[in-house]
């Protein structure tokens, strides 16, 4: 969708996933502990939501926590587990007055009573809502969920060779009826993917930028949305 911004016309991508990265070095650069820098970072999301509605874009998807990172130290694993009990409880009054509808992809299973509690309640509540499309990618990675929809698969019976497709495996993933990622950021300057949306982003855009979650703001998602712009998307074609 092409749109004029700040005098500009860009091409608005309608699907942004974002790996949100740095909280760590940020918290380091301003002699700061980790769990500090994570606190900063759960603070932006919100401009960003509403940045990225203002700017014209329906979903945005946010890599919060990985199968992965149940590996860091348990202090920091339950600052983070905190900060999205807190989130989920707090934001809830501000998405009903926005229009913005939340989805939590991931594996559930291992998270606690109370974050499943806050996840149902916040998906029940928002379900109707038609503005921002906001999914918080929590215990997830893209492995393990291509494993889970394989299993899903398979215990509703399709089994065989012909009827798996494209479509069918996608309708089995966590992010079942949402378009694909047109752009994918990733913050702090690393040039990986981490195990995040595979499926999902096999033609998305990339763009890497070294700002650090923390200071991450509406200037530097226009700076990806230029770049995104000026991309030939052929999908394969010519």
């Amino acid at each position: 969708m092409e749109r004029t911004i700040d005098g500009e016309l860009l091409n608005i991508p309608q699907h942004v996933a974002i790996i949100m990265d740095g909280n760590g070095r940020w918290a380091r650069q301003h002699h700061r502990p980790r769990t500090f820098g994570h606190k900063k970072g759960a603070a932006i999301v919100e401009q960003i939501c509403d940045d990225a509605w203002e700017l014209g874009i329906k979903y945005l998807t946010l890599y919060a926590f990985s199968t992965e990172n149940w590996k860091r130290p348990a202090d920091e694993v339950t600052t983070l587990m905190g900060l999205f009990h807190q989130y989920l409880v707090s934001y809830l009054d501000r998405m009903m007055k926005q229009n913005i509808r939340i989805r939590i992809i991931g594996d559930r299973r291992g998270l606690s009573q109370q974050i499943l509690d806050d996840i149902e309640r916040d998906e029940r509540e928002s379900a109707g809502n038609t503005g921002l499309q906001f999914n918080i990618a929590l215990n997830y990675g893209s492995r393990d969920e291509m494993i889970r929809a394989m299993q899903k698969m398979a215990a509703d019976g399709h089994t065989k060779p012909e009827e798996i497709t494209p479509e069918l495996f996608s309708s089995y993933l966590d992010t079942a009826g949402m378009p694909d990622p047109d752009l994918l950021i990733r913050t702090s300057g690393e040039q990986r993917i981490s195990n995040y949306l595979l499926w999902q982003i096999a033609y998305s855009e990339l763009y890497f930028t070294p700002v650090l979650w923390p200071d991450f703001n509406r200037d530097v998602l226009l700076d990806a949305i230029r770049a995104y712009s000026k991309r030939d998307r052929r999908f394969g074609g010519v």
